[in-house]
């Protein structure tokens, strides 16, 4: 398949779009041409990252909507959004997610409901509402955000790495679903990225940068654009990543318990 560099005719979707990785989406995309709608829970954010992406020069459209992906109308209203500014999605990046690192037991029901509300509902809704769309089009680009954590049963990753476990199902199945029609599913599962999410300091996250631990954001989300244009079913980044899926799966209950005691079990002790 060849490289596509041009979007310029294209209109790309990105939830979690003012800041992190889904932030970098917008700026890959935006390079390519794309017009660009920005979905984020910050609307102060959302204008900041519009700003920055203006800041680039390219004549593109941006519109950006503050919305509670949870939210049980959120389809009638990024289907409203859509209308009235005259743009619909040749592309979908459902980015936005949330994390925790703590005991099911311990973890206040509202966010349990969050996890599964964002990671499988929303995804799915408006992956399904795409989908549809596209397969009429016969075209089209859904990328959906798992993580390498889907293949880590791990002491406090219950709810984050479960739901994620679903995204990445989900997707490969939607893969071959939309192959006939011409819509590409991808599904990105980024192990070690510098961004805020996991709570990581700064500092720490530019030393582990530096010697190759985590990638960049920017990196992450150049590599990721390009396997989703591609229409691959599956992108993981970095081959310590893939190798490590093998590792993590072996790893005796010994060492899981390791985990609990020596990292879960301290930080609900403070």
């Amino acid at each position: 398949m060849a490289k596509i560099s041009d979007l310029s005719q294209q209109t790309a979707l990105v939830t979690g779009g003012a800041g992190g990785i889904g932030l970098e989406f917008a700026k890959v995309l935006a390079e390519k041409g794309a017009n660009l709608i920005l979905i984020d829970l910050s609307l102060p954010r959302l204008l900041e990252a519009k700003a920055e992406i203006e800041k680039g020069g390219r004549q593109i459209k941006i519109v950006t909507m503050q919305a509670d992906l949870t939210s049980p109308d959120i389809i009638e209203e990024i289907e409203k959004l859509c209308h009235e500014n005259s743009l619909w999605p040749d592309i979908l990046i459902n980015n936005a997610g949330i994390f925790s690192f703590k005991p099911i037991g311990e973890t206040d029901s509202r966010k349990l409901e969050a996890f599964i509300d964002l990671h499988v509902r929303a995804v799915t809704l408006l992956s399904k509402w795409f989908v549809a769309r596209r397969r009429r089009e016969g075209s089209g680009w859904l990328l959906n955000m798992s993580s390498m954590s889907c293949w880590m049963p791990m002491p406090g990753l219950a709810m984050y790495a479960s739901t994620k476990a679903y995204i990445r199902v989900f997707s490969r199945a939607l893969h071959y679903e939309m192959k006939d029609y011409g819509v590409g599913v991808t599904v990105a599962c980024p192990g070690g990225i510098a961004t805020d999410l996991f709570g990581l300091p700064k500092k720490w996250q530019k030393f582990a940068v530096a010697i190759g631990v985590l990638q960049t954001p920017e990196s992450f989300a150049r590599k990721a654009v390009k396997k989703m244009l591609a229409k691959k079913k599956q992108y993981i980044n970095g081959w310590l990543n893939r190798f490590s899926i093998f590792f993590i799966g072996i790893l005796p209950t010994g060492a899981r318990m390791m985990v609990k005691h020596r990292l879960l079990d301290k930080g609900i002790s403070r």
